[in-house]
């Protein structure tokens, strides 16, 4: 069983940039319960399938399948009932720790989030001057939501 445990923020700025190495990624979503989800995503030359079942705010059960890529490209075209949240990840390394800036395309366009993985929930973090406001727990950020509600379409807070 693998368990994911992740703080997530809005990204202020643009100094993350320097060094980041970007990935291009398209996931869309197969089956939905109310805390968890069979994913479908292709990352740069690489497919997989992900069921992810949420724990709690910061955790989740998480089983991840590499798949080929030409059943991705199909699934995601033909089974997926919405067109795929599509974003650039970026890959950050600050304080000893990988982070995950995903800047979103399409109908998410305009968000940025940074997201970092820990070993344990009460891990300290060192946040670098990029990150913004925490979202752990607010679900309406998880891909999943953005998936059936696109950030495009929300009302401003």
């Amino acid at each position: 069983m693998g368990i994911e445990i992740e703080r997530r923020f809005l990204v202020v700025g643009n100094e993350w940039k320097d060094g980041a190495i970007a990935t291009m990624y398209r996931q869309g979503y197969l089956y939905f319960q109310e805390f968890g989800v069979l994913r479908l995503r292709i990352a740069g030359d690489k497919a997989f399938l992900t069921v992810k079942a949420l724990r709690d705010n910061l955790s989740a059960l998480e089983y991840e399948y590499e798949i080929p890529i030409r059943d991705a490209e199909e699934m995601l075209t033909g089974l997926c009932d919405r067109p795929p949240v599509e974003k650039i990840r970026h890959f950050v390394t600050y304080g000893g720790m990988t982070w995950e800036i995903d800047v979103f395309l399409g109908d998410n366009e305009g968000l940025v989030i940074a997201e970092v993985e820990l070993e344990e929930p009460e891990q300290p973090l060192d946040l670098p001057s990029w990150v913004g406001k925490e979202i752990t727990a607010d679900r309406r950020y998880l891909n999943a939501s953005l998936y059936r509600h696109p950030y495009k379409n929300w009302i401003d807070d």
